[in-house]
This record gives C-alpha cells, sequence and structure tokens, in this order.
C-alpha cells in the first residue's frame, strides 16, 4: 500500500459536529483531502452544516460559505482550508491518513496528515458552527479548497471574485491556521522569482571558445550570502525578513560549457512594504539583473488596533506575536477587513511525518473563540 492510495478509497461518513471537538478533529483526519481531493471533505462538511436551520449554506466549487443572519451590529469571517499536502512517504510516519491517538507526557494527542494544518482549527469552525445559534456577533464561516498550492489555485481567491458580498461585509476576519494557541497577527509578504544567466556553449577542453554561464552568477551568489535579513516592527510585532536562493539549475554535462544557469531565490518581506515596493526593492539590490517573477502575494498588517482584535486578545489572554510565513490574512487585508491568525497546533508541526495536536489545544481554541462570539 502507498501512503497517498488507500485513503482515497471508501465512503466518507456523516460528520457529527456536536461530538466533543477533538474526536470531530480525527474524523476529519480520516478524510483524505490532499488538494485537489478535496471534494469528498467538502461534501461532508456540507451536508452535515446543512442540518442547522441558523446557517445559510453557499457553495462554490469546493468552498463552502455558512453564514448567520442575525442583524448583529458586527460580523466576523472565521476561516479555514481543508487540503492538505500529500502524506508522508517515509516508511512507519505516523502524520499520516488515517489519524492515530496516543499520548504524551499523559496528555492525548491526535496525529495526522492535517493534524496542525489544518483539520484541528477546521473543526473549531464546524463546533462553533453546531453551538452558536445566537451568537452576539454575526459569523460567516469560509471552509475552503486548494490553499497548500500555487495561490492562483486558491479556493478562497476564487470565492472572492464571484461571490465577494458573502465575505465582504465582515468587520473582522481569524484564519484558524496553527499558532501554538496565541494570536499571530498581519503576516509576512512573499516573492518568488527567477535569475537567468546565459553564456555560450563549448567543449570544456577548449573553454576559451566558450562563456561560462555558472560563473556569471557568483556575483548574484556573493549579493545573498550577505544580504543581512532586516527586522522590521509593525504595529508593536516584530516581523522578521529572509532572502534566499531556494533552487539552482545549470549545465548539461560533465565536459560542457554551461550556456545557462538559473536561479530560484524567495523574499519575505513585512508588511510595512507594499507589493510594489518589495518589487523595486528586489530590483534596487538585484540591479543588472533581469528578474523573472513566478509568484508573489502581499504582506498583512497586524490588525490589532480593531476593537475585535482587542476582545479576541483578552478572550485568548495571551500577548500577540508576529506571523513570519505567509497566510490568507494578506487576502482580507486587502480587502480592508482586518484579520489575525489563531487556531490549535504547533505550526512547526505542520507538514511534517509525525504531525500532530493535542486535544486540548484544540479544546482551548474552542473556548477562546466561543467566549468572544458569546460576549
Amino acid at each position: 500500500m502507498t501512503p497517498d492510495s488507500a485513503p482515497q478509497q471508501g465512503t466518507v461518513p456523516d460528520l457529527d459536529l456536536t461530538k466533543d471537538v477533538a474526536e470531530l478533529t480525527a474524523d476529519l483526519l480520516d478524510v483524505y483531502s490532499v488538494s485537489d481531493s478535496e471534494g469528498p471533505m467538502t461534501d461532508a462538511i456540507e451536508r452535515a452544516l446543512k442540518g442547522f436551520a441558523h446557517l445559510t449554506v453557499h457553495r462554490h466549487g469546493d468552498t463552502l460559505v455558512a453564514r448567520t443572519d442575525l442583524g448583529r451590529p458586527e460580523r466576523v469571517v472565521l476561516a479555514g482550508h481543508v487540503d492538505t499536502v500529500p502524506l508522508p512517504r517515509t516508511a512507519g510516519a505516523r502524520g499520516t491518513v488515517p489519524s492515530e491517538w496516543d499520548q504524551i507526557d499523559g496528555r492525548n494527542v491526535l496525529f495526522g496528515r492535517g493534524a496542525t494544518d489544518m483539520k484541528g482549527g477546521v473543526a473549531v469552525q464546524l463546533a462553533l458552527a453546531a453551538r452558536l445559534t445566537e451568537p452576539s456577533r454575526d459569523i460567516t464561516y469560509v471552509f475552503y479548497d486548494h490553499e497548500e498550492v500555487s495561490s492562483d489555485a486558491s479556493g478562497l481567491g476564487k470565492l472572492l471574485e464571484v461571490a465577494p458580498d458573502l465575505v465582504t461585509d465582515a468587520d473582522f476576519a481569524v484564519l484558524l491556521e496553527p499558532t501554538d494557541g496565541r494570536i499571530e497577527g498581519g503576516c509576512n509578504g512573499t516573492m518568488r522569482f527567477w535569475v537567468h544567466a546565459t553564456g555560450t556553449a563549448a567543449h570544456s577542453g577548449r573553454a576559451w571558445m566558450g562563456e561560462n554561464a555558472i560563473h556569471k552568477v557568483g556575483d548574484l551568489l556573493r549579493i545573498l550570502e550577505q544580504y543581512q535579513p532586516e527586522s522590521v516592527v509593525v504595529e508593536g510585532l516584530e516581523f522578521r525578513e529572509g532572502l534566499n536562493a531556494m533552487q539552482i539549475d545549470g549545465g548539461v554535462a560533465g565536459n560542457v560549457i554551461p550556456d545557462s544557469c538559473n536561479v530560484h531565490i524567495n523574499y519575505r518581506f513585512a508588511p510595512d512594504k507594499t507589493l510594489e515596493e518589495a518589487t523595486e526593492r528586489m530590483h534596487r539590490i538585484f540591479d543588472g539583473y533581469e528578474l523573472d517573477i513566478v509568484d508573489a502575494s502581499p504582506a498583512a498588517r497586524p490588525g490589532l488596533d480593531a476593537p475585535l482584535a482587542k476582545d479576541l486578545v483578552s478572550s485568548v489572554g495571551v500577548d500577540p506575536h508576529p506571523k513570519y510565513g505567509w497566510t490568507d490574512v494578506a487576502r482580507f487585508s486587502a480587502l480592508g477587513i482586518p484579520a489575525v491568525n489563531f487556531g490549535p497546533g504547533d505550526a512547526l508541526l505542520a507538514h511534517s511525518d509525525d504531525e500532530h495536536v493535542f486535544a486540548s489545544e484544540v479544546h482551548a481554541c474552542l473556548d477562546a473563540l466561543e467566549r468572544w462570539l458569546t460576549a
């Protein structure tokens, strides 16, 4: 049995959203939903949510939106993605499908692909959707596909293109990505680009007849080696930037002077910069090189000055931190909706071979959000 084969088979069970939220997390983990295979998961969530009279449910592809419409003066979004990265291929890996319960230091812990990223958070969304029939704020629950792949495939991005009114009436948003039980404000932006160097091919025994493209990127690599990452304080949170070569490709054989060399670079930039400003900065740093930008997503400011954010911080009871990676809070921020990350699990375990989440972490996240949404 290969790691990606058997879990795709079988009937997806009905979800009981009223059961213990940690057990609900296990049920979600048992549904294979690697990117491009989210349909069965979305089907199960849709069936479950349509059983609650206080929710109106809308589906666009494999993205689902459930809303309360109680006429409250404020509306918040709780959002989470239903897809996971591919299953581990290491023999004996525990972060796979189906899930597995165990104990660490006497605490119940759940192993499985998506335990932290982010089916624990999705379980919290579903538990809240079932139990909060009269919240103090109207709530929009968003469950979306294709987060773990290229940003242009994002189900959330497509929803905002075809049915923005389902989301844009919100005053605040919480993305339930794993944050180890603390609020993480905003996020760094990210940009990926290739730098291409060209030369002239020749036999290495007559190297003077050619021009070595790999040698041409020596200065480029020195720029990267000498670059000092900046730490930038934005709204009281310290964001750390990064600029790194991620891939390098060049040469065709051991006796041919290479006529091309390509370096793939990733820039992570703080939310004090717009995407345009970050792009301009890269052009300045790599002056003289042509940049082939293949993916770029803006940063998001923390949004912690919003009254709803202050209430959430009080409910969680832990000082906020910055989000170093990119998350979909940036999509909400671009719409003028303040947004933060807050969810169960340690983000350092995401995508790992032993991905896991403690039951207590899922319970604590649920309790904090329920206090906030019913205060």
